[in-house]
């Protein structure tokens, strides 16, 4: 529910300052930052007391689910690079990756 927050506010910020298309690419970008957060949140929430081999392995897959998020925003900009702003796509899902992985070490203590 955070996290759709945050794409909302971010969403209305490139919507202000660069118009609709802006809006466009900073959900999606927003989007794949979410969809990967939760991927890797779900891998690792129930080793929060295991062993710290198993901590590690599962905190090791959620490090590679969002490099492949990443891998899949570069394709949909390459593949978008026409139609929508690169510099919102990615401002959407950094800002939004970011701010969750902070969250991310203050909540799963």
């Amino acid at each position: 529910m955070v996290a759709s927050a945050l794409e909302m506010m971010i969403g209305a910020a490139a919507f202000v300052i660069g118009g609709p298309m802006a809006l466009a690419a900073a959900v999606i970008g927003s989007s794949i930052a979410i969809g990967a957060q939760l991927a890797a949140i779900q891998l690792l929430r129930p080793v929060m007391n295991a062993p710290q081999a198993q901590f590690n392995q599962r905190w090791v897959l959620g490090m590679a689910i969002r490099f492949a998020s990443f891998l899949v925003l570069a394709a949909v900009m390459f593949v978008l690079k026409d139609r929508l702003p690169v510099a919102w796509l990615a401002s959407g899902y950094l800002s939004l990756l970011l701010v969750l992985l902070y969250a991310e070490t203050r909540f799963l203590k």
